[in-house]
C-alpha cells in the first residue's frame, strides 16, 4: 500500500494492524532523503546558485555546498548570502531558490550508489520501505516519482506531514502506524545527527550513511547510532533476517 501523505493527513484506518510475532527482526526500513536515499546536492546546488546570480554574485562549487545540502532552503540560503529567516531579504531569496529548485528538481540528482539494489532485496525479502525526510511534501513527491520510486515506497512522509519534524520522533512514528509495525522493529538509514536524535527518541535503529552529507570535519561519535555504513546494500548486515 503506498502513502504520498500530504501535510497533516488523517491517520489511516485499518492498515497494517501490528504483529507481535517475530519482535525484534527488522520489518521495515526507513531513509532519510536528501544524502541518504539519492543524491540531490547537484540540483540543490544550481538552484542556490541560479539564487546568486539573480543577486549578482558568483556561482560557489558544488564541494561547498554538498556538505550543507541536508539542510533545507534556511542552510543553504545561509551559506550563499550568510542571512537567517529573519533578513530582510529572507523571503525574496527563499522563493526564487524553491521555484527554480521545484522546476528543477530532478536534472543531475541521483539514487545513490547501489541504492537500487537495496531496494531490490528488500523487496524481496517483504520488508517494507520508506522515506521520513524533512523535505517539503511538495518537493517529496515529485523528487521520488522522477526517481521512479513513488509508486514503490509503502510510505512518503515528509516535513510538513506531521505538526513536528525531525529531530522530533514524530514522523517517524507515523511512518511505523502507516506501516504497521513497532519502532523497535524499523532501521532507520540517514546522514544528519538529526536523523539519529529522531530514530533514538522513537525506539529505532539509527544507522549513519557515512556515504552521504556528512561533513568531514564533524565527528559522529556521539550520534549515539547503532551502526554505520559506507554504501546502501552494507544495510542488509543490519537485518538479521
Amino acid at each position: 500500500m503506498i502513502s504520498t501523505l500530504s501535510p497533516n493527513p488523517s491517520p489511516a484506518s485499518g492498515r497494517g494492524e501490528r504483529d507481535s510475532a517475530g519482535e525484534g527482526n527488522v520489518k521495515a526500513v526507513l531513509f532519510d532523503l536528501d544524502g541518504t536515499f539519492a543524491d540531490t546536492a547537484p540540483d540543490l546546488a544550481a538552484a542556490l546558485n541560479h539564487t546568486r546570480a539573480a543577486r549578482q554574485l558568483p556561482p560557489l562549487s558544488l564541494d561547498v555546498i554538498r556538505p550543507q545540502a541536508s539542510h533545507g532552503s534556511r542552510g543553504l540560503l545561509k551559506l550563499g548570502f550568510g542571512i537567517e529567516p529573519d533578513a530582510p531579504d529572507y523571503d525574496a531569496l527563499r522563493d526564487i531558490f524553491l521555484d527554480y529548485y521545484e522546476h528543477h528538481i530532478c536534472v543531475h540528482t541521483r539514487l545513490f550508489g547501489d541504492m537500487a539494489e537495496l531496494v531490490a532485496e528488500l523487496e524481496r525479502r517483504n520488508v517494507k520501505w520508506g522515506i521520513v525526510t524533512n523535505k517539503p511534501h511538495r518537493f517529496t513527491l515529485p523528487l521520488m516519482q522522477a526517481l521512479g520510486m513513488a509508486s514503490r515506497a509503502s510510505c512518503l512522509i515528509s516535513g510538513d506531514t506531521c505538526a513536528h519534524a525531525k529531530p522530533h520522533p514524530e514522523p517517524m512514528l507515523k511512518a511505523c502506524e502507516f506501516l504497521g509495525v513497532l519502532p523497535e522493529q524499523c532501521l532507520y538509514l540517514g546522514d544528519d545527527l538529526r536523523d539519529m536524535q529522531a530514530a533514538n527518541a522513537s525506539g529505532m535503529g539509527g544507522i549513519i550513511a557515512s556515504y552521504g552529507y556528512v561533513s568531514g570535519d564533524v565527528s559522529v561519535t556521539n550520534w549515539n547510532a547503532a551502526g554505520s555504513v559506507d554504501k546502501p546494500t552494507e544495510l542488509l548486515g543490519y537485518l538479521g533476517l
